[in-house]
């Protein structure tokens, strides 16, 4: 599952059913918030899915709404307004015909996709979650990249191979990246997601604070079945909307999907060869460098200036290089002349990446640097490559949220930190913590330990 301006159809916001990190979370712009998790991940880290709103009450049924506030604050996510919404659910759906007439979506498709629509409510408690406990970058790449996960991948890769074959002469995306996309965003089509996408996209549309965004998706979801692309049943998924092995919003599938096989349809979930050419079309209208790769791992010098690991301070390879990078293997870097930025998840403890163009694309798919570097990893893998040389932290813990709200009241009260603290780490935060680190001579990595929290409280 596409530009700053879109909230991606990734999410969760991802930050809302998985903390990764804190050091690699940025404020969720374009699809991260507008996908809500890819289902795999929402499946293995929020529980299951709920279907329908208010369902009849059992020990293993779907949960209900919780009937409280929203955790955000916004006026639209209170207790109250979500019930004056949803007791006008049926007059907003009707009230949407207008648009839908406009985009060519026949009254007859209109009365017959939106008969019976009900609110899902139990999405508002989704849409505003925010959890006390968070997953480490370590971990996050654990669950996602492992054995059974990459014999699946290279099960697929043989099994579609002609699919791939010509995706890639015809749009110059590595088949790895594209099988790698699929097996996390949906552990290869077997965790999409079980909720309708027009009732998500049309309860969205109508309660909460995100109306006018999701009011665009659920009219390009009635779109697609007026067009006849996918059939009802087909489009179902996460509770944001997104639905399909890769994880298609509706604008999105407007966007990007593509017929591949010439059969009339665009058809995302069950037809591999538009899915391989759709999510293809995505990533190479989002930038993708053919015949690249998306960075590499490398070894950051003692004493190093980490002030310089972040996105806006890209160099060459060669000028890195200069700086006393290395990549772990001793391996020359094929391209110095390329352009990179540092990436460093968990400072100065871990290993270090050299990000290049299409690791920024990824990022399009999904902006959360854990997600796209899980992605970047596992294409390797399934190509032969190796795990990454260098060891991580594991004696770390994570902040939990209410710890990380402490880290940022200690960071604004130091003078640090302008924002308004609330658990949820971004650049802003990232840039305070480095800020203090380097006022009292530490690695100035914006990783935020125990340690830091210990040393922001004077201890």
């Amino acid at each position: 599952m596409q530009s700053a301006a879109r909230l991606r159809r990734h999410v969760r916001p991802l930050i809302g059913a998985l903390m990764i990190a804190p050091a690699l979370l940025f404020p969720l712009p374009a699809q991260a918030q507008q996908n809500g998790l890819p289902s795999f991940l929402d499946n293995l880290f929020s529980g299951s899915k709920s279907a329908p709103s208010q369902p009849a009450p059992g020990p293993d049924g779907p949960k209900p709404w919780s009937g409280e506030d929203g955790a955000s604050g916004h006026p639209l996510m209170t207790a109250a307004a979500i019930r004056e919404a949803a007791s006008n659910f049926n007059t907003c759906v009707a009230g949407m015909w207008p648009d839908a007439a406009r985009r060519g979506v026949t009254q007859e498709n209109f009365q017959r996709f939106t008969t019976g629509l009900s609110p899902d409510l139990r999405i508002m408690d989704l849409m505003d979650s925010q959890p006390e406990f968070t997953k480490s970058i370590w971990d996050y790449l654990d669950i996602l990249v492992n054995d059974n996960r990459l014999a699946k991948g290279k099960e697929v890769l043989a099994k579609y191979k002609a699919q791939f074959d010509a995706t890639e002469k015809a749009y110059g995306v590595d088949r790895y990246i594209i099988a790698s996309i699929w097996g996390i965003e949906s552990n290869y089509s077997t965790q999409m997601g079980d909720r309708s996408v027009l009732q998500s996209t049309a309860t969205l549309a109508c309660i909460g604070r995100r109306q006018a965004y999701f009011k665009d998706e659920f009219l390009s979801a009635l779109e697609i079945l007026n067009r006849g692309d996918l059939r009802p049943e087909q489009l179902r998924g996460s509770w944001a909307g997104a639905f399909g092995p890769t994880q298609f919003m509706p604008t999105a599938f407007k966007r990007f999907a593509v017929d591949g096989d010439g059969d009339g349809r665009r058809d995302v979930v069950d037809n591999p060869t538009d899915l391989i050419a759709s999510t293809a079309n995505n990533l190479k209208k989002d930038g993708w460098q053919a015949g690249q790769t998306w960075g590499y791992e490398v070894v950051v010098p003692q004493g190093f200036n980490y002030m310089l690991a972040d996105r806006a301070k890209a160099m060459t390879i060669a000028q890195w290089e200069k700086l006393g990078l290395t990549r772990p293997n001793r391996q020359s870097f094929p391209h110095p002349n390329d352009k990179a930025y540092l990436l460093a998840p968990a400072g100065a403890q871990g290993p270090g990446f050299l990000m290049l163009q299409n690791y920024r694309v990824i990022m399009k798919y999904n902006p959360a640097e854990a997600y796209a570097l899980a992605i970047g990893h596992f294409a390797d893998r399934l190509r032969g490559g190796q795990p990454f040389v260098q060891p991580w932290p594991r004696q770390e813990r994570e902040l939990s949220r209410t710890e990380r709200l402490e880290l940022q009241q200690l960071l604004a009260r130091r003078g640090f930190y302008k924002g308004t603290p609330d658990g949820q780490f971004g650049g802003q935060t990232r840039e305070a913590l480095r800020n203090f680190q380097a006022s009292i001579g530490a690695p100035a990595d914006g990783f935020a330990s125990s340690d830091m929290l210990d040393r922001l409280r004077g201890r």
